[in-house]
């Protein structure tokens, strides 16, 4: 009898099966349990969580799970979404849907000596910065939630060089006050709109020797695409290991889609080894975000780790925009499978309505610089 295992599958017959992903906290510490080896992925740590029933939305599978597997209550705790990450395993389809839930001095004090769940697997609170730097084995779909745990909750973006035009050295001007200007350890997209990639590039990399402790965001730019940041023109790895990611404009992501469409085998070309950042204004490109992000994780590139949905208030860069207001925002914002990063008139002091409206961060100009 010929062998069955390569017979297709038929679509309508695919199991989707919706799992919830509690990434719990209290500052800087995590709470991970640990696999059974006799478990699928075995002897490897995890974030708590489980299937979400029929019945269920997300959160009150989370609200569930968690409690069954450690006892903790979270029914009042804000859970920010972080994203979606969907694993094709040929008979079935697994969609892990992740939030971030941070406890109160008074939960983490109650568990934080609690060493086993209530389902007997072993739980521990880990230091972020050791579960960023890989110590802890996590499952293969669970390390692109590292990626979304380093984003920060605000994000500086630079001034454009015109912002300078009246300075006799522009450059120089833009150079000096973003290196006094910006925070000690900020994240900043590095957007200067000058037509030459190059001085765009040996810009950057001048405010990265001048600011060694910042993380920097570069633009897209199909001809920049060896290791990191190919134009800047230094052995300096610290330097390198300063930019985190590129910037995808929503021009360039579109044409990604139309690329993608017309090439059904390679799906576009995006050829960044870092992690992107995707601008989205509307449903549809938010969609297309989240077919370029299925695609690089299906083809196990770097993750896209956030988008851009702007904007969300009145701009003066854009005044004849219309903004989203926060209730249209937060209802785009549900769309996207990966963390959503406010943008158009905010500031850092509307972090905590951002993460209520379902964003992780907010980002700007004028209002991010010290």
């Amino acid at each position: 009898m010929a062998s069955q295992t390569n017979m297709p599958i038929k679509k309508d017959s695919i199991k989707i099966i919706n799992v919830a992903v509690a990434v719990i906290h209290y500052n800087n510490q995590y709470l991970l349990g640990f696999r059974d080896a006799s478990q699928h992925q075995g002897n490897r740590y995890e974030f708590v969580g489980g299937k979400i029933e029929h019945n269920e939305t997300a959160k009150q599978a989370l609200i569930r799970e968690v409690a069954e597997e450690t006892g903790m209550d979270i029914n009042s705790n804000i859970a920010v979404k972080l994203g979606r990450l969907h694993h094709d395993y040929g008979d079935k389809q697994v969609c892990l849907q992740v939030y971030r839930i941070e406890m109160t001095a008074l939960q983490y004090e109650q568990y934080r000596h609690c060493s086993h769940g209530l389902e007997g697997q072993a739980l521990s609170w880990v230091d972020k910065s050791k579960l960023l730097a890989g110590d802890y084995n996590l499952p293969a779909a669970n390390k692109t939630i590292l990626d979304w745990l380093r984003l920060p909750a605000q994000l500086a973006i630079t001034y454009p060089l015109a912002h300078f035009s009246a300075s006799p050295q522009p450059m120089a001007a833009w150079l000096t006050y973003h290196k006094e200007h910006l925070a000690e350890e900020a994240w900043v997209y590095v957007r200067i709109k000058v037509a030459g990639l190059e001085d765009s590039a040996d810009s950057t990399a001048q405010l990265l020797h001048l600011r060694p402790y910042v993380q920097a965001i570069v633009p897209y730019h199909p001809d920049s695409n060896r290791e990191n940041f190919q134009l800047l023109k230094t052995e300096n790895s610290t330097m390198n290991s300063q930019i985190v990611a590129r910037h995808l404009t929503h021009r360039q992501l579109l044409q990604w889609l139309s690329s993608a469409e017309k090439d059904k085998v390679s799906n576009g070309t995006i050829s960044s080894s870092l992690p992107l950042i995707v601008s989205c204004h509307n449903a549809d490109s938010i969609d297309a975000a989240n077919q370029l992000a299925g695609a690089r994780l299906q083809q196990q590139l770097s993750p896209v780790i956030a988008i851009f949905l702007s904007p969300v208030l009145f701009t003066q860069t854009h005044p004849d925009v219309t903004p989203l207001g926060w209730e249209d925002w937060s209802e785009l914002a549900e769309l996207a499978d990966m963390p959503v990063i406010g943008l158009g008139g905010l500031s850092p002091a509307m972090k905590e309505q951002a993460m209520l409206h379902g964003g992780i961060a907010v980002a700007g100009i004028r209002q991010f610089f010290k």
